[in-house]
């Protein structure tokens, strides 16, 4: 299991749902997502208590909440969904919100560019955790910004540049 300290640093209760694909072991991703999650959030000013949680399915599954969700009918590697403000119970902490990801996506994007399935994977959970705090990548800027403080966050994780 993931070092409890690093998960107590983030102050965010992670849930894993393995849904379908190929996926390592729930306990693995479970280590990776912590140590992925508390160091975005040490590095993005997303500080605070709260809950996420990932879900890990397939292409099939994206395509469909993608097409949904985004009006794209084509899988994705990462989708995150902000939990709107009113989503918290009173004295409950409160949900940032969801991440899905598509193992065939993930998994062919790793070979392709030649970089470890955890390295890739740890990256993916950083971008996505990142749109959940408002971050994006739409303009240039907004890419550039994006990007740099993902290269930050993957380095203090001892993970090389993604986008070398």
């Amino acid at each position: 299991m993931a070092d409890a300290a690093v998960q107590a640093a983030a102050g965010i209760d992670v849930e894993c749902i393995v849904e379908a694909g190929d996926w390592p072991p729930e306990d693995a991703l479970h280590d990776i997502c912590v140590r992925a999650v508390a160091a975005a959030a040490g590095h993005a000013e997303a500080a605070g208590r709260g809950t996420l949680t990932i879900l890990f399915s397939d292409d099939a599954v994206i395509q469909a909440l993608n097409a949904r969700f985004r009006g794209k009918d084509k899988p994705t590697n990462v989708l995150s969904f902000p939990a709107p403000a009113a989503a918290t119970m009173p004295g409950a902490p409160r949900h940032i919100g969801d991440i899905a990801l598509a193992y065939e996506t993930v998994a062919r994007e790793a070979e392709t560019e030649r970089k470890p399935f955890e390295h890739h994977l740890t990256h993916l959970v950083v971008h996505g955790f990142l749109h959940l705090f408002g971050y994006d990548h739409e303009t240039p800027e907004e890419a550039e910004e994006m990007e740099n403080l993902e290269r930050r966050i993957l380095e203090s994780l001892a993970i090389g540049d993604p986008y070398a």
